[in-house]
């Protein structure tokens, strides 16, 4: 039985040579990851416009273009914890939780780049130098956190998963201390332009190999009576699938 070609060398074949070297330069230059197109409506810091997970060495680059200048626009201090609020570059992934320190099956795990001048959530680390680890969540810096849905956030919204009272739940070693399934690794962001980029360890690839995954841009906001739903995604500025269908592969 002869061997079947691949699909898109049959409709290659049909196609003038020239035609042809053209179609197979198209596909060449497209570029990894989701294309999402710019929209008019969508503040141009989170215009998402190309998101990707790539993988290098021992490294998984998280990568998140926008179509204006990435990270240009921060909350407003508000001066209390209690309804303040968090901007978010974040990319949904199929992994599981387990595979960076929480209880397996524990929700939808994102790596988030976030900023929010009224709080600090890494307090291993001093993003801005002065000596004080509590005083720089307004730079942004980057999270693992464990996503659910919770219709006290609002219909179809997204939470940052809480820790009853009691629960001693699985988490990683750079847990910040809050009641809610989120990590503080420290590994920083850059940004350059219209793109955010976050170089993050791992020790074993295969899981980010198989992993799909979407982007969003969102706000957050922490409750106004700091109760469980502690932290609720209230205003999602773009997602790059459209659905949050996490279509994505790594490359």
């Amino acid at each position: 039985m002869p061997r079947r070609l691949p699909l898109v060398l049959i409709g290659l074949a049909a196609l003038t040579p020239v035609a042809a070297v053209a179609a197979l330069q198209q596909q060449a230059d497209r570029p990894a990851g989701l294309i999402t197109p710019a929209r008019a409506a969508v503040h141009p810091a989170f215009d998402i416009v190309h998101t990707r997970i790539s993988v290098r060495r021992n490294l998984a680059v998280f990568r998140m273009r926008v179509s204006g200048r990435a990270g240009a626009r921060r909350p407003t201090r508000t001066g209390k914890l209690a309804g303040s609020r968090v901007f978010s570059y974040v990319w949904p992934t199929t992994l599981d939780p387990g595979v960076v320190g929480f209880e397996a099956g524990s929700g939808i795990l994102a790596f988030a780049v976030t900023s929010h001048p009224d709080f600090d959530d890494t307090p291993l680390f001093d993003e801005n130098g002065d000596g004080r680890l509590g005083n720089d969540g307004d730079l942004w810096h980057s999270h693992w956190v464990v996503l659910a849905p919770d219709a006290a956030c609002g219909a179809g919204a997204l939470k940052v998963v809480d820790i009853p009272g009691g629960a001693t739940p699985r988490l990683p070693k750079t847990w910040p201390g809050l009641p809610i399934l989120i990590d503080s690794p420290g590994w920083s962001p850059t940004f350059r332009g219209r793109t955010v980029t976050v170089r993050v360890p791992f020790d074993d690839l295969s899981p980010v190999r198989a992993a799909r995954f979407d982007g969003v841009t969102a706000g957050l906001r922490v409750n106004e009576s700091l109760h469980a739903p502690l932290l609720c995604v209230t205003n999602v500025f773009k997602t790059a699938s459209g659905d949050l269908s996490l279509p994505g592969t790594t490359d």
